[in-house]
Formats: structure tokens, C-alpha cells, sequence
């Protein structure tokens, strides 16, 4: 398993009439946590783009189950709970501390810049059966 954090502050441009922040932005909170993922395993989203791959988003889901409203802090978790082979799930938390407020999940898969699906680069899947030992 994989796992990672990123804190985001609300603000206010992100909430809505009833001051809570408006749904859709969460999707842009969970890349924030996806690329600080990828980062820290040595994957920054730069590069792969250098190297010729994109990671569009195939699907996405979210469930909120509490409002976050203007200046709060709150922390993403992003967590890959399996070893992604061609298509990489990433699930998410979004946190005002110890309360969750939301839970999502995005499905991406490697694509060239043509926008054709291919493998990861080699040094992702050697990183990934590193990570995921059976």
C-alpha cells in the first residue's frame, strides 16, 4: 500500500451561496494529493510528461458526508491499496483534522501523447512490484 498527504486552506472563492465549499471542488484537492503521491515516489507528473506519458482520469468518484467551509485547513490522503498495472486506482480522504468530510476515488491509466493507452514507464512497474510483494 501506498500512501500520502497534502493539506489545502479553503478559500473562499471555493465555497458557494451557503457558504460551504462547492462539490467539484474536491476533484481538483484530490490531483493536489495524487501528484504529491506520485512525487514521492519519485514519479513527479512533470517528468512523466517529459518522458512522453500522460495519466488522464477514467473515472472518478465522491461521497461527502460533512461540509468544508472558508479558512478551513484540511488534509487529503491519497492511497493506492493495490499494485496498479495498467490502470492505477487512487482512493481518497479528505480530513478537517480528525473529522472526515469526504471520501473519493479516481481510476488513470498511462497514455502516450496521442492519447493511447501503453504501459508505465519501467521504472514505475519496477518501483510498484517493489511496493507490492506478494
Amino acid at each position: 500500500m501506498i500512501k500520502s498527504s497534502a493539506q489545502v486552506t479553503v478559500r473562499y472563492a471555493e465555497t458557494d451561496m451557503m457558504g460551504i465549499v462547492y462539490h467539484a471542488n474536491y476533484l481538483p484537492w484530490f490531483e493536489v494529493a495524487r501528484t504529491q503521491l506520485l512525487r514521492e515516489q519519485g514519479f513527479p507528473y512533470r517528468q512523466l510528461e517529459a518522458d512522453g506519458y500522460r495519466i488522464p482520469v477514467l473515472e472518478v468518484g465522491a461521497k461527502y458526508s460533512r461540509p468544508a467551509v472558508y479558512d478551513d485547513t484540511l488534509t487529503i490522503h491519497a492511497t493506492i491499496r493495490e499494485k496498479p498495472l495498467l490502470r492505477i486506482r487512487i482512493e481518497y480522504e479528505v480530513r478537517r483534522g480528525d473529522e472526515m468530510l469526504a471520501t473519493g476515488f479516481s481510476v488513470h491509466v498511462f497514455c502516450d501523447l496521442k492519447g493511447r493507452p501503453i504501459r508505465p514507464p519501467a521504472a514505475f512497474a519496477a518501483k510498484m512490484g517493489e511496493i507490492f510483494k506478494a
